[in-house]
């Protein structure tokens, strides 16, 4: 697309100063400013300028990354801000009760406008220089400014040659335009800023749950101190192949995945090759990656955030932010401690379009605690005053720092246990606790309630590739494995169940299974082997070790679920068991293995460690030193 160097010559009756163009506005009226990093600021300090002549204005806006002059309390009489998301530029003089948040999905914002029951008297924006056809682009700011364009009496542009010409569906003709303003100034920008550790943290754990082939969206909520936590993500994926992105924002932090090669949207169901977007926050190097650049599609709100739109996108995983959630799922995210705080924004679009896509994810991220971690982020009940923005009902992975929690389908009870197992471990038997004196678990859990407290340490991790290619984990048990665990035991075939527990017993008591999933991981220790599944994963293998304090050895055992032995698995359960023993200063093992049992006895005479043995009554007694 090229510029018409002369367009100011072809469109002079168009053009006024600043100063001039915003005489149009008047008392009374609506008045809608540019998102972001493509707010118009010449033409906003022109507004602002002339707040002693103007009175009981309605600032309209999504949200904006100037310093909101027109938000000042001294203003208050001139101008009302009423704002569809709550940014720090206008966060205090929203909480002080002098402006107002508009609760809105993200993409009903256009629709509002469309019918007339938002109507809008004058849209400050800013463009790029109209081309050689007439036509301006709206560059690093689509999402719902051309809806407001498209519904605004008065359209004011300020046209700026450093605004870059994105692709897409970005463009109006100048013609849509009733008033020019020429600058020629920097663009507002946004530096990423620095990964917070614990988001690095939480990153990595979701980058786990993200295929090759996935299409991606990077919420743009933000947590103060923590950062976006759905961008630290990006560092993780560079291995990934044929990502794609579809997200409302895009920032810097997508061009080092970019060039990494993870990025190609070769897989999309829709838009193909393309990164799909409706406005960014960036800095200039993003702004000239994008400007005139045909992998990037730039298109407006109403179809970015379509949840029609998301959930045709195949392996489609949404990546939002939670403030706070609650111990039965429910999620608060534009308040904060009773205080409205951020917004909606895109993030029920992209839960529900995500969790609906085939092979889809709804991932909700949160860091344990609040900065100074005194205060748990996973509580009995959400703050006084702190709303709903997902319900219990669209609730699915939870992820913080200390795991992943899959809450959907799943019972109240199996909630709260997901959710304190991910908690802080500071806070888990609080927690647990309090769980019990609001009747969300059975009472006669309590006595087990101090095992939540144990930190699980990531050491326990690890992961194991099957001759097939399979991929299986290998971590320390959870509360949260108490179903999988009964399901593992139920599929067991009857020798292996004889092998296993020396009996032919055909019933698991529920205190049989606690007893392997409520562990301290010190003096007993349960290690699952874990395959993903479409709900989470499932248990293929567990192994559990004992300690004997007198004589510091751990009595050891394993068993494979009968569809996967013979595969490696028992003896990778050993191993790491093994090394969980040598790490917490264990001398050795001790086994009991039935004669019959040559697979478990092969496992433990190869194991490289010094064995003794004693037959007594068709049990060989196993001894190992480390």
């Amino acid at each position: 697309m090229n510029f018409d160097y002369n367009w100011q010559d072809s469109y002079r009756a168009m053009i006024n100063s600043p100063r001039k163009a915003l005489r149009n506005v008047r008392s009374g009226q609506r008045v809608f400013i540019g998102t972001g990093c493509g707010e118009p600021t010449v033409l906003v300090s022109a507004l602002t300028a002339r707040a002693d002549s103007l009175a009981d204005v309605e600032v309209l806006q999504l949200f904006t990354k100037g310093d909101a002059s027109y938000a000042r309390p001294n203003y208050s009489n001139s101008f009302r801000l009423n704002s569809f998301f709550i940014g720090k530029n206008v966060r205090s003089i929203i909480q002080e009760g002098l402006g107002s948040y508009t609760p809105m999905l993200l993409s009903d914002i256009p629709q509002l406008f469309n019918s007339g029951r938002m109507p809008i008297d004058v849209a400050l924006i800013q463009v790029s220089p109209p081309n050689e056809n007439g036509m301006v682009s709206l560059g690093i700011s689509v999402d719902i400014v051309k809806s407001a364009i498209d519904n605004a009496s008065l359209v004011i542009a300020q046209v700026n040659p450093q605004m870059p010409k994105t692709l897409g569906d970005s463009l109006i003709n100048v013609h849509d335009l009733d008033i020019l303003v020429p600058v020629d100034i920097p663009l507002l920008e946004r530096e990423d800023e620095p990964v917070h550790p614990i988001s690095r943290k939480i990153g990595k754990r979701v980058a786990t749950l993200i295929p090759d082939g996935a299409t991606i969206e990077f919420g743009f909520g933000r947590l103060d101190d923590y950062g976006r936590i759905p961008h630290a993500t990006l560092e993780f994926l560079h291995d990934k192949k044929d990502l794609g992105i579809h997200s409302e924002m895009i920032t810097d932090a997508v061009l080092a995945l970019i060039a990494s090669g993870a990025v190609t949207g070769a897989r999309k169901s829709s838009d193909r090759g393309k990164i799909v977007t409706s406005f960014c926050l960036g800095t200039r190097k993003l702004y000239d990656v994008i400007n005139n650049n045909p992998l990037f599609c730039f298109r407006p709100t109403e179809y970015v955030n379509d949840s029609q739109v998301i959930s045709s996108q195949t392996r489609m995983v949404a990546i939002n932010t939670a403030r706070e959630i609650d111990l039965t799922g429910q999620v608060s995210t534009d308040s904060h401690l009773g205080q409205l705080y951020s917004g909606i924004g895109g993030f029920i679009d992209f839960n529900r379009g995500a969790a609906r896509a085939k092979d889809g994810k709804s991932i909700i991220t949160l860091p344990s605690t609040d900065p100074d971690g005194k205060r748990s982020n996973i509580v009995p009940h959400l703050s006084t005053g702190s709303g709903v923005v997902v319900t219990r009902g669209d609730i699915y992975y939870i992820v913080t720092e200390y795991g992943v929690a899959y809450l959907h389908g799943k019972s109240i009870q199996e909630r709260v246990l997901s959710l304190i197992s991910i908690a802080h471990p500071d806070f888990r038997e609080e927690l647990f606790n309090q769980a019990i004196e609001a009747h969300f678990i059975r009472p006669e859990l309590a006595e087990v309630g101090y095992k939540f407290s144990m930190n699980q340490d990531d050491d326990m991790r690890d992961a194991m590739l099957l001759r097939d290619g399979t991929q299986i984990t290998l971590r320390g048990v959870q509360p949260t494995d108490e179903p999988g665990m009964r399901d593992l035991m139920y599929d067991l075939s009857k020798e292996t169940v004889y092998y296993r527990f020396m009996s032919r017993q055909s019933n698991f008591s529920q205190r049989q299974i606690q007893d392997f999933v409520y562990v301290d991981h010190r003096r007993e220790v349960t290690i699952v082997a874990t395959v993903p599944e479409a709900h989470g994963e499932s248990i293929i293998g567990v192994g559990r070790y004992v300690l004997d304090e007198e004589d510091n050895r751990a009595e050891v055992a394993f068993v494979v679920r009968d569809t996967w032995q013979n595969r490696g698995i028992g003896s990778a359960l050993f191993k790491h068991l093994t090394n969980c023993a040598i790490i917490n200063g264990i001398h050795g093992f001790t086994a009991n293995v039935l004669r019959e049992n040559q697979r478990m006895q092969t496992i433990f005479n190869h194991s490289g460690h010094e064995v003794t043995t004693s037959l007594q009554e068709g049990v060989y007694k196993f001894t190992l030193d480390f």
